[in-house]
């Protein structure tokens, strides 16, 4: 299975191409803003893991 995620300014173009999609035979769901906040969390969890302690007084002092 592939996803896509697509963004617009516009809920008429967005619209435009969920039909078309759906006509297509391609499932659409559309997102609300709480799912893409937690999607962009979720992605940003995954791509900022080390696998690496850090050592809490310093990443604390680095943030003063």
């Amino acid at each position: 299975m592939e996803a896509a995620i697509i963004s617009g300014k516009s809920k008429k173009d967005i619209q435009l191409l969920l039909t078309i999609a759906e006509k297509m035979g391609i499932k659409t769901q559309f997102l609300s803003k709480d799912d893409l906040e937690d999607f962009g969390m979720a992605k940003a969890i995954t791509e900022g893991k080390t696998g690496e302690f850090v050592d809490t007084d310093e990443f604390l002092k680095s943030l003063k």
